[in-house]
């Protein structure tokens, strides 16, 4: 018998309940939550569920396709220390992908199509692109920035302000993901991937990162500047460029304190999204 503890492990809660909180800022932004009524608020409630039970889904079997480079970077998890078995985690992962399908089918025909790219995408991400140099990254973080499109469609918003909410939380989720390959990279080279930093080296993988996320920055005045969002929307997203910009710096020392300050930046950067739309319709 798989460990219930080991099971719930298999999800990174954190991981799937921020995904699901993303998808719900979609949503917010995109001007679908507000006074919507009980059919609305059930199109928001079924996305975000749907998007936690999807994340989920994808970090198990993730695991379960990761067990052996796992071994070496991460003896802690479920598989590699016995809580779970390959099996008993995939049957899990299947599970989880199921019930996520069931609530996705009830939404809007976009958010269908968005929440099918993305199960395949999660599905294939380990077998097929996490080890070839940069497009495992990328892949990652359109995944993320994803969340907040399927969040917008689900409940019929409108997209503008959240395409460039994807935009942004896209290139840092890849800049992150970058970092991250820095970090595993012992383990990555023993399974015989090919990730940014093995195959060009870490400090022309974290020069990489660091444009890229320097590109989003300089990006991220732009729902000030055309009008969509006002000053408390800015007040938030400049400390938080300021952040990530130096979790940047961070990662050259400290690649594992780097990408979770990156990934704490990223959130502060969604918050001020939330606040910015608050802000117009309060």
């Amino acid at each position: 018998m798989p460990s219930p503890r080991g099971l719930l492990e298999l999800t990174r809660p954190g991981n799937a309940v921020a995904a699901g909180l993303l998808t719900f800022v979609g949503a917010f932004v995109a001007g679908g939550v507000l006074g919507t009524g009980v059919a609305g608020a059930l199109d928001w409630v079924a996305a975000v569920a749907a998007t936690v039970l999807a994340v989920g889904a994808g970090m198990a079997i993730n695991d379960y396709f990761d067990r052996e480079i796992d071994r070496v970077n991460r003896p802690d998890r479920p598989i590699p220390r016995g809580a779970v078995s390959p099996r008993e985690a995939l049957a899990f992962s299947g599970l989880l992908f199921g019930v996520a399908v069931v609530l996705a089918v009830t939404l809007p025909p976009l958010a269908v199509g968005i929440a099918v790219v993305n199960l395949l995408a999660l599905v294939a991400y380990t077998e097929l692109f996490k080890g070839l140099p940069g497009l495992g990254n990328a892949l990652v973080g359109y995944l993320t920035g994803s969340t907040f499109l399927f969040g917008g469609a689900a409940v019929g918003g409108r997209l503008e302000s959240v395409l460039v909410l994807f935009a942004l939380a896209s290139l840092a989720t890849f800049a992150r993901e970058v970092v991250k390959d820095v970090e595993d990279v012992a383990g990555d080279r023993e399974e015989g991937l090919r990730t940014l930093p093995i195959a060009y080296g870490e400090r022309r993988a974290l020069y990489l990162a660091t444009a890229v996320l320097a590109a989003a920055v300089i990006a991220s005045p732009a729902p000030y500047l055309l009008g969509t969002f006002g000053l408390p929307y800015l007040l938030i997203v400049l400390p938080a460029d300021a952040g990530m910009l130096y979790a940047a710096y961070e990662s050259f020392g400290d690649p594992s304190t780097g990408q979770s300050h990156l990934k704490l930046g990223t959130y502060v950067a969604a918050l001020a999204f939330v606040v910015g739309r608050a802000s117009v319709v309060l």
